[in-house]
């Protein structure tokens, strides 16, 4: 195995498929302008069709749209001659893939995607194929060579495809006025959701399970409080319930390095850390995490618009949630 030869190759395909999306910036102009326009008054579905590599490449186009705010989904060309033609509607658009614009059982199913009356986008190798000439709308997704040294296999091609694919949806999310908001409702499983979704108040404990003591109270009974509850914290207040301080675990090492403590006698207000980082319900959990990290605590009191004690969260509310 020569590893030089290997990174030759490797650098030449990368180089090749590099060239081939580069050339598609100057092929953005009024075809991809009246594309976008389609799919945008489009009410009902993109429906994308592709044959081989470019039914997976139809694929992840399908999905890129749909989670991108517009809804869109990918039909097997072999399929809809088998009855998935039933699928597209009057109110869809069709995005036609194919490198070389002539790909039998897309052809096949043509004169019907015709008669439905959809727009039809196509995204093809070949200007001059049937294809490309039927379809209302043609983007020029050819290359000048697959990366592919025997020019066989869809290596180029399919990414240049793709990056066209990704421009119109992009585009169209843009347009939309498409939000982070809207993008974490498409993908509420992920982390990537959850960190856009999930706010302090989804996770953070109240009522009884907040570790909540007054200046006044002695270590040692401070000390039970915390074990109790479990957060690593108390968190000290007034009669009101405004956050006075906090005593953390660290804290209670620092005490303990001072030398000999009475727990019975040391009240809370001598050795709380006042003032203290607090965070209020509707922020998202993402900004607990990132407050924690910065400020390199492990908890953090939860209060209201007024100041006022309403619930506790640590790090591992938000590791278990999935956030961190």
């Amino acid at each position: 195995m020569d590893e030089n030869r290997l990174r030759e190759l490797a650098r030449a395909v990368i180089e090749t498929e590099a060239r081939a999306v580069t050339a598609l910036g100057e092929r953005i102009g009024p075809e991809f302008v009246c594309a976008c326009r389609h799919m945008l008054d489009c009410e009902g579905r993109i429906v994308v069709i592709g044959m081989g590599k470019s039914g997976h490449i139809g694929g992840k186009i399908a999905a890129t749209l749909a989670s991108t705010g517009t809804p869109a989904f990918f039909v097997h060309p072999g399929e809809a001659s088998h009855g998935d033609l039933g699928m597209i509607t009057e109110r869809d658009v069709v995005l036609a893939l194919s490198n070389s614009g002539e790909t039998d059982e897309i052809l096949t199913i043509l004169p019907l995607i015709k008669r439905l009356g959809v727009p039809l986008i196509a995204l093809t190798g070949n200007p001059d194929s049937r294809l490309a000439r039927e379809a209302d709308v043609h983007l020029d997704v050819s290359v000048e060579k697959e990366a592919c040294p025997l020019g066989l296999a869809p290596t180029a091609s399919t990414t240049a495809t793709l990056v066209m694919g990704d421009a119109l949806a992009v585009s169209l999310l843009e347009t939309r006025g498409f939000t982070a908001d809207d993008f974490a409702r498409s993908h509420p499983g992920g982390r990537l959701g959850k960190r856009l979704l999930l706010h302090v108040a989804d996770v953070m404990h109240t009522g009884e399970a907040i570790p909540r003591v007054h200046p006044e109270d002695t270590l040692d009974a401070v000390l039970v409080e915390m074990t109790r509850k479990g957060l690593g914290l108390a968190i000290v207040g007034d009669a009101d319930d405004r956050v006075l301080g906090v005593f953390t675990d660290g804290d209670l090492r620092r005490v303990l390095d001072h030398g000999q403590v009475d727990v019975h006698r040391l009240t809370i207000g001598e050795v709380m850390t006042s003032p203290c980082r607090t965070i209020t319900a509707e922020r998202l959990a993402a900004e607990a995490l990132q407050l924690m990290d910065e400020k390199r605590i492990n908890a953090l009191p939860v209060v209201d618009a007024s100041g006022r004690l309403i619930g506790a969260l640590n790090m591992h509310d938000l590791l278990r949630a999935g956030v961190a």
